[in-house]
């Protein structure tokens, strides 16, 4: 599988998380729009389907990641 080089996915993540943060989710189509597109962009260089596993496994490939952490798994 190939893999994003690591300054692609922090940008990604960045966006993604600043989106996040100003609720584009319900802000204009543009924002939506937007999200949406980071959403599936990070989904399509992790190889995953949803965002939460996307995020989780864009991280676990950053430089200094620990793949045995968990922290990032979100608790039930």
């Amino acid at each position: 599988m190939l893999m994003a080089h690591p300054a692609v996915l922090t940008d990604l993540i960045q966006q993604y998380e600043t989106l996040r943060m100003l609720h584009a989710e319900n802000g204009s189509p543009e924002a939506r729009q937007r999200l949406a597109d980071v959403s599936y962009t990070l989904c399509v260089v992790t190889g995953t389907r949803d965002i939460d596993a996307a995020l989780i496994a864009a991280r676990r490939q950053l430089p200094g990641a620990h793949p045995e952490d968990d922290s990032l798994v979100p608790s039930a």
